[in-house]
């Protein structure tokens, strides 16, 4: 069974992310290009969550149907801090 990361944001959205997408190369490249190039950011999405990119986008939504870029960068703000968290978490005794 693969390891996962699940978290839930403070606005209430709830993830699980894979160790393998984690360990996906294109999302390294991904990472390192959105600093320059922010058009990126849609595919970076893409690659960390899978078809759990949709569902974030509609948990922000707004009343008019808009998904406000304040509230996506935000929510993967929070995602990437969590998947942080774990990483730096001591493993457990084998």
């Amino acid at each position: 069974m693969s390891k996962s990361i699940k978290g839930t944001t403070t606005s209430g959205f709830s993830f699980e992310i894979s160790e393998e997408r984690l360990s996906n190369y294109e999302l390294v490249e991904a990472i390192a290009e959105v600093d320059t190039n922010p058009l990126v950011l849609p595919k970076l999405l893409k690659l960390l969550l899978g078809d759990q990119a949709d569902a974030l986008k509609e948990h922000v939504r707004d009343e008019n149907g808009l998904v406000p870029m304040d509230k996506m960068g935000e929510a993967i703000k929070e995602i990437f801090e969590a998947q942080n968290k774990v990483k730096k978490l001591p493993s457990s005794p084998k």
